[in-house]
């Protein structure tokens, strides 16, 4: 008798895809954002982009991460394209972390419910 892998699980690939998917969507609607706001400045994509953003600062700020970067940004020691590489890694980070989180949840739920229909 062989042992299951936990990528085995119908459950743990559903969650690993829709993160992924997630992640994916994220990133290009931020890249065409991004893209749409240094070529077609306005206040809507300015504001867009920052909504974008908030995620990531967010979570970096849970951490104690943001302030190291911003001082790193303002002082030079980072460039824009690195601050968003950074905010993009940890975006997916985010989604794939909710995807696990919540992916848990609902199958610790259908698991109790399963049980309880089990019983006679």
């Amino acid at each position: 008798m062989h042992s299951r892998r936990p990528t085995d699980s119908p459950l743990l690939r559903i969650m690993w895809g829709n993160a992924f998917l997630l992640s994916v969507l994220y990133l290009l609607t931020g890249i065409g954002v991004e893209v749409a706001r240094r070529l077609y400045p306005s206040r809507l994509l300015q504001r867009l982009s920052l909504s974008l953003d908030s995620l990531p600062a967010r979570a970096l700020e849970l951490v104690g991460a943001m302030e190291p970067l911003r001082t790193a940004y303002f002082t030079g020691r980072l460039t824009e394209a690195q601050v968003r590489i950074l905010f993009g890694i940890t975006t997916v980070g985010v989604i794939f972390m909710l995807a696990l989180v919540v992916g848990s949840v609902m199958g610790g739920v259908r698991y109790l419910l399963q049980r309880r229909a089990a019983r006679p």
